[in-house]
């Protein structure tokens, strides 16, 4: 069976929710529609004449790609300029194109946890250079038989409830007395239609983050075993955890400046970077933000970074990160490709798991606009 594009994007905000944007980001479908089944998806970097052509040819009717299409308001669409011909081959194949951006650079497990894998920064302990999202907290109560408490609490807790800070599964029980009456045509688990019941119940409590709250509930009421379950989900005053663009932390082993511009170059498979700072200088904590990174180098040096790993870097950035002691290695905002073959992977498990054959790819095309003589 095929999925719907509806069921692909709903995966796909499962990675990267859309609520983790930066305001004002370009975001979600931009073309075409949704409203249909999906053979194959493209997943690229960017959406550009060649990458729609290599969709058409590959058999895909849905495009995941990184960079927007249509960043402001269209006045009219003509079909003579290349952002209009771009449109109109789009349109007349039947290929829709989604935009995952800054949701995916935030979200855990994302691009600039990609990165930051790839040049070699540990994964405890890292912190976002840039503050974008703070999850609420809800708190969920829930009356369950005694009989099913294990079944209903293991449940709430795989779904992602019951995270405070660096504790896992926590969670309050208290045994008490549930009582109701079964109406006309109802099937009780517990009791008959008509009589009043007494049953030993128990209440859990636990906190849970507003990112999984429908998909904790949903977990809650599968396990559930009463045709009519009594809980309450409300929020609480209490901050939840906090989500944000860039990353930072300490390298898995000390590396000169230029050993760590040379591990860039291999894992990100360019031709060259740019490198800002002495090459001799030994680095123990590094930053990385996946594109344009420039107005960054303050917060990677506030993190306690001692080298910002990020693209599209100016002139005068670098000589006012040379003046305050911080180092810069430029390996071009196309590192962001890494998205391609990670977001094709983790769509076809998740496509998989659901027993779907649709099935994601990764494009094959190099979008780089440059070309390093």
């Amino acid at each position: 069976m095929l999925a719907n594009g509806q069921t692909v994007i709903q995966l796909m905000e499962q990675l990267a929710p859309k609520h983790y944007a930066v305001e004002n980001d370009k975001i979600g479908l931009q073309l075409g529609t949704l409203n249909k089944t999906i053979g194959k998806i493209l997943v690229a970097l960017d959406v550009t004449d060649d990458v729609v052509d290599e969709a058409i040819e590959r058999g895909a009717t849905l495009i995941i790609a990184h960079h927007a299409i249509i960043y402001r308001p269209l006045a009219k669409l003509d079909t003579s300029t290349a952002a209009g011909r771009l449109y109109e081959k789009l349109i007349k194949h039947d290929v829709a194109v989604y935009i995952s951006h800054t949701n995916l650079d935030v979200a855990d497990g994302g691009i600039n946890d990609w990165i930051a894998d790839m040049v070699g920064i540990e994964s405890d302990g890292r912190q976002c250079l840039e503050e974008v999202h703070t999850d609420k907290l809800y708190k969920l109560a829930v009356f369950v038989p005694e009989t099913h408490h294990e079944q209903v609490l293991e449940a709430i807790w795989r779904a992602g409830a019951g995270q405070i800070g660096s504790y896992t599964n926590c969670s309050f029980n208290i045994k008490g007395t549930g009582t109701f009456l079964p109406g006309e045509g109802t099937d009780p688990f517990i009791g008959m239609p008509g009589k009043l019941e007494k049953a030993d119940e128990i209440r859990i409590e636990t906190i849970v983050p507003y990112s999984v709250h429908r998909k904790t509930v949903q977990a809650m009421l599968k396990a559930h075993p009463y045709e009519e379950v009594a809980y309450d989900l409300y929020p609480v005053d209490l901050k939840g955890r906090s989500f944000g663009l860039g990353r930072a932390g300490k390298l898995s082993r000390p590396v000169t400046l230029g050993e760590l511009a040379e591990r860039a170059k291999q894992a990100f498979d360019v031709p060259a970077v740019r490198v800002v700072g002495s090459l001799d200088r030994v680095v123990r904590k590094a930053a990385v933000l996946g594109g344009a990174g420039a107005k960054y180098v303050r917060h990677a040096q506030f993190a306690g970074a001692e080298v910002l790993i990020t693209g599209d870097i100016d002139y005068h950035t670098a000589h006012d990160a040379l003046a305050s002691g911080m180092s810069i290695i430029d390996p071009g905002h196309n590192i962001e490709k890494v998205m391609k073959q990670r977001v094709a992977d983790w769509l076809n498990e998740r496509l998989a798991e659901a027993k779907y054959e649709t099935t994601a790819i990764a494009s094959s095309l190099n979008t780089e606009p440059f070309t390093f003589v």
